[in-house]
């Protein structure tokens, strides 16, 4: 798995042991993630599928893309669309995907970095492999986060922030089992390099076979684990946890996970992103590429975009208008 890693864990600054166990939050349900297509038929798997709105606030949807070796001409992406009233965060573990939206925000993301994008008000963007990927094929995987705007800034100028693989901060579980890449927020007295609207906190880790992490978290936050690959168990229970499944925690203030002593030769660790926020508790109203409070703002934002408010694309854009 590419996305950042250090050669011994152990050089990097340490979570602090948490007692008691008490303190650690007990999992209120495991889904399993379907699997889909999205865009121009790129695979996903729908993480969030079948959770309560209640329990993802202020997160709205989720795909695992990929994880897929390409062989060559495969490679696909989305075409150009328009987003309202959320955030998406785009994280590539092992793979490119190119992205271009209509404020001149774009570039590559790669292996462990993050693009991260308010929609806003409205804007226009694509995301498709580039040329190279297409012509050689090559692996592809990433995660897609919308994180949801309060009705007080759904229509804030739309913003762009392209996140290095190296901005991530890197910690480790006291012994070393595992690593812990904070993307955003504050996590066991760190904060990640990604500026949120809604406060959050998002981060990719890597447990080790055989180990645990306990990770704090803020209890004011919700608490999501969806496991990328790999195998183990999850909660002070030991419920088992595996690839694909998606765990909702209830109240606490710490996350506990172990990975199982025998992982498969492809996966050889378990691989968790970890997520939550401060509930909005507002009205969803959402359909296709918008997220708003009410059917009446929906439909506003379709007139808008077909009236071509949401931004035009730019005239050296990649990709098909």
């Amino acid at each position: 798995m590419p996305a950042v890693t250090v050669p011994d864990n152990l050089t990097l600054p340490r979570i602090s042991a948490i007692e008691p166990v008490g303190l650690v939050r007990r999992v209120k349900s495991v889904t399993d993630a379907p699997s889909g297509l999205e865009g121009e038929g790129f695979p996903v798997r729908r993480a969030f599928a079948g959770v309560s709105m209640s329990d993802l606030d202020p997160f709205i949807h989720m795909d695992q893309m990929g994880e897929v070796e390409y062989a060559p001409g495969e490679p696909k992406g989305t075409p150009w669309h328009p987003h309202r009233g959320f955030e998406t965060v785009t994280y590539m573990i092992d793979g490119t995907f190119q992205h271009q939206d209509s404020i001149g925000g774009g570039g590559l993301i790669t292996n462990g970095s993050t693009q991260w994008m308010t929609a806003g008000s409205g804007i226009l963007h694509i995301e498709r492999p580039p040329e190279q990927l297409i012509a050689t094929g090559g692996p592809f995987h990433g995660i897609q986060l919308w994180v949801n705007l309060p009705s007080s800034q759904k229509m804030v100028d739309p913003r762009y922030q392209d996140l290095e693989a190296e901005d991530s901060v890197l910690l480790s579980s006291p012994d070393g089992g595992a690593l812990v890449r904070v993307i955003a927020g504050d996590v066991a007295g760190q904060r990640g390099p990604g500026s949120t609207h809604t406060p959050i906190s998002l981060v990719h880790a890597t447990v080790q076979a055989g180990a645990e992490l306990v990770l704090p978290w803020p209890s004011r936050f919700n608490a999501l684990v969806y496991a990328l690959s790999g195998a183990g168990s999850i909660g002070p229970d030991g419920q088992p946890f595996h690839s694909g499944q998606l765990a909702v925690h209830g109240p606490g203030d710490a996350i506990l996970l172990r990975a199982d002593q025998v992982q498969e030769s492809r996966h050889p660790a378990l691989e968790v992103l970890i997520l939550g926020g401060q509930p909005i508790g507002e009205p969803v109203a959402a359909h296709g590429p918008f997220v708003m409070n009410t059917r009446e703002e929906l439909v506003q934002a379709f007139e808008d975009f077909q009236a071509g408010r949401l931004g035009t694309v730019p005239a050296d854009h990649i990709g098909n208008a």
